[in-house]
């Protein structure tokens, strides 16, 4: 089983790129630095519920989604 950071890089960066945003896109409708969203996806940062539902609101996906297996 795959740890929960991978599981949320994984999905953050599948569901951005099928609504074909990049992660300077993505950062500017959440509200979170480019950097942010970068460290993320590459598992080397990890996130707070606030920025999680900030996320995926931006994404409009159910936050649960971002750290479904």
């Amino acid at each position: 089983m795959s740890d929960l950071r991978t599981i949320l890089a994984e999905n953050l960066r599948r569901l951005r790129k099928d609504k074909g945003l990049s992660q300077e896109d993505l950062a500017g409708l959440s509200e979170v630095d480019r950097t942010y969203i970068s460290l993320i996806e590459r598992k080397r940062n990890s996130i707070s519920l606030d920025k999680l539902e900030q996320i995926a609101t931006a994404l409009n996906v159910d936050a649960y989604l971002l750290i479904k297996p």
